[in-house]
């Protein structure tokens, strides 16, 4: 079965220093890859790699088997990548239906995407995101009223509405409450029916909850993957990253 996402020998080098060394990553169509690893361990450069961010000194990525090293972040992002990235980059005064007609696929700037004829298409596209991240009583409150978890799932909504087929997501939980954390995990779950799914994540009791494949990063290299089983017990995890006493806790 080929990837839908493939990484192959990648180094990112940043004046000088090696911020990704030899990554290997495969993700493939529906399922969840959660990346942990700890600060500095180039999680989200990574990501930024991907969606050309930042330059890939070398190696190669491929999407669905088509290389896209180096191309321009619009083009990733028309291919089928979407990136939701640390903090929430939401438009505050407006509505979470505005919000989401602005992000769907093919609309072209503000004024433009609100001026232009709602058809019952796109009317029901942003209602079927609503429902899945939650947000669909909260469709015409204002942004800046939502809370802080809510302002994350509003951007999730914004890049599901770009119709991607895989979706990258750095920290979705920072700052989050348990109950909106959790919350977050069933929106994820959801979305990987229809989408691949990779997730940077702190938090080992979410990603207990939504990891099918964690892979686990150190000093910019691949330090273990497998399920969560596999990575609580792997000694090399507990030794730099997890401890032991997370690990007895996580499991």
């Amino acid at each position: 079965m080929e990837a839908v996402l493939s990484v192959k020998d990648l180094n990112v080098v940043f004046s000088g220093f090696k911020a990704l060394s030899g990554v290997n990553l495969d993700v493939y169509d529906g399922e969840i890859v959660t990346i942990i690893g700890p600060n500095g361990a180039g999680k989200s450069t990574l990501l930024d790699a991907i969606v050309s961010k930042s330059p890939v000194f070398s190696g190669h990525i491929y999407y669905h088997g088509k290389e896209i090293t180096n191309k321009s972040p619009h083009e990733v992002a028309r291919l089928g990548i979407g990136r939701k990235f640390q903090n929430p980059n939401v438009y505050n005064e407006l509505t979470v239906f505005d919000n989401i007609l602005l992000a769907l696929k093919g609309a072209h700037g503000i004024l433009a995407s609100i001026t232009s004829k709602l058809t019952p298409a796109k009317k029901g596209k942003i209602y079927d995101v609503l429902e899945r991240t939650g947000l669909i009583d909260q469709a015409f409150d204002q942004v800046s009223s939502l809370s802080h978890g809510q302002k994350q799932w509003v951007e999730i909504s914004m890049v599901l509405a770009q119709d991607p087929s895989i979706v990258l997501l750095d920290e979705p939980t920072a700052g989050m409450t348990t109950d909106e954390t959790y919350m977050t995990g069933e929106i994820i779950q959801s979305i990987a029916k229809t989408h691949s799914v990779v997730v940077i994540e702190h938090d080992m009791e979410f990603v207990k909850q939504i990891a099918e494949r964690i892979v686990v990063l150190h000093q910019g290299s691949v330090l273990a993957e497998g399920s969560v089983q596999e990575v609580q017990s792997n000694p090399k995890v507990i030794e730099v990253y997890l401890g032991r006493e997370t690990i007895n806790a996580a499991a």
